[in-house]
């Protein structure tokens, strides 16, 4: 232990920008739908930790992108005791500036991924609790979105003062999931060991031409269907779609996507509802814009789409996926263009409906 943490001293001391931020928050939960049931806590909180590290020119993106500042983030959150109880949430993140000065800065925070929460529904004894409609598994999907104003002190230390939006929901791989929104402020401070203004290295970053890709992905996610306690089934999911890149650093596309949904199929033949016809109701289909931020071989992508084909039990007519992709290769020549792993969150308005999982190509 003695070793593991000398050399994690020796580390930060050494590697210019790395840095850790502490923000304790305060704020309270929202129900974001009529169908929310449980009450609302007076007051929630907790502690947002995140280990972050300036970037300084290694690569040719954080030139594209005036050097963000990237972090592995942990945050505990207490909602209550008797309902939703302790979460905590892991997530990477991305920290972009808006208005960046020598003193001070506004930056915007973004980060997804799993979260772990202590309460949930549950309808046998000893037990129960079906007020608790919001989550219906310890194993959820964790989302972060946070603003700053940061004072710089010196080379060392910063403090700021912002608000920050949680979500913890568990996209429909177990019902309930409405989700727990958190809206809440914070205050903290960050500590550089060694400075939190890193020596940027000088190079002359090539532009990258305006191309146009044809874009195809296959997702899978798992669902629950549309009760409570029944068994996951898959989803799955297409999109082919075409994009444009602009400013070497983006992208714009729009295109169609079909899903195909099994506890669709399952519920139309335990209901006896249209007989040998059960997957002409079973699947979805829309059309849809969305853009795309690179930053190197990740992109923060969101869309928001229409469908065009509802299955048996229609949903709102408009959707949104947010997520990441991770790109495995990346070419500016070739028949294939790019190759990626998507982790996307669908959801509907406010309301998740389904975590994807998908791999793409590009030509």
């Amino acid at each position: 232990m003695a070793v593991l943490c000398g050399s994690l001293t020796a580390f930060a001391q050494a590697e210019e920008g790395f840095g850790i931020e502490a923000n304790p928050m305060a704020g309270r939960v929202f129900k974001h739908t009529k169908r929310f049931l449980g009450p609302i806590p007076p007051v929630s909180g907790g502690l947002d930790l995140n280990f972050l590290w300036k970037t300084r020119g290694n690569k040719d993106w954080q030139y594209r992108r005036h050097f963000p500042t990237v972090g592995i983030g942990i945050t505990y959150t207490s909602y209550d005791r008797q309902y939703y109880g302790q979460g905590i949430g892991f997530y990477p993140n991305l920290e972009l500036p808006l208005i960046r000065g020598n003193r001070l800065e506004w930056c915007m925070r973004f980060g997804m991924g799993l979260g772990y929460i202590s309460k949930h529904y549950t309808r046998y004894a000893p037990d129960y609790d079906t007020l608790n409609n919001a989550i219906g598994g310890h194993i959820n999907n964790f989302s972060l979105l946070a603003s700053d104003l940061r004072l710089h002190l010196n080379k060392h230390w910063d403090v700021q003062a912002g608000i920050n939006f949680t979500h913890m929901s568990s996209a429909k791989f177990r019902l309930p999931n409405l989700g727990i929104n958190l809206l809440a402020g914070h205050i903290g401070v960050r500590y550089f060991p060694n400075t939190s203004s890193p020596a940027r290295r000088e190079k002359k970053v090539p532009a990258l031409s305006n191309r146009w890709l044809l874009q195809f992905r296959q997702g899978i996610a798992m669902s629950t269907g549309e009760s409570i306690g029944s068994t996951a089934t898959p989803v799955y999911l297409s999109a082919l779609y075409i994009s444009k890149r602009y400013w070497s650093k983006n992208k714009v596309f729009a295109g169609i996507d079909y899903s195909y949904h099994e506890s669709l199929y399952n519920f139309q033949r335990l209901q006896g509802i249209h007989p040998g016809d059960e997957k002409q109701y079973a699947w979805k289909s829309g059309v849809y814009a969305g853009h795309e931020f690179l930053y190197g071989h990740v992109g923060l992508m969101m869309q928001i789409g229409v469908y065009i084909h509802q299955a048996i039990l229609p949903s709102p007519l408009l959707y949104e996926k947010l997520g990441m992709n991770w790109y495995l290769l990346q070419s500016e020549s070739g028949i294939v263009k790019e190759c990626w792993i998507s982790t996307l969150l669908k959801t509907h308005y406010s309301t998740a409906e389904l975590a994807e999982l998908g791999v793409g190509v590009s030509f």
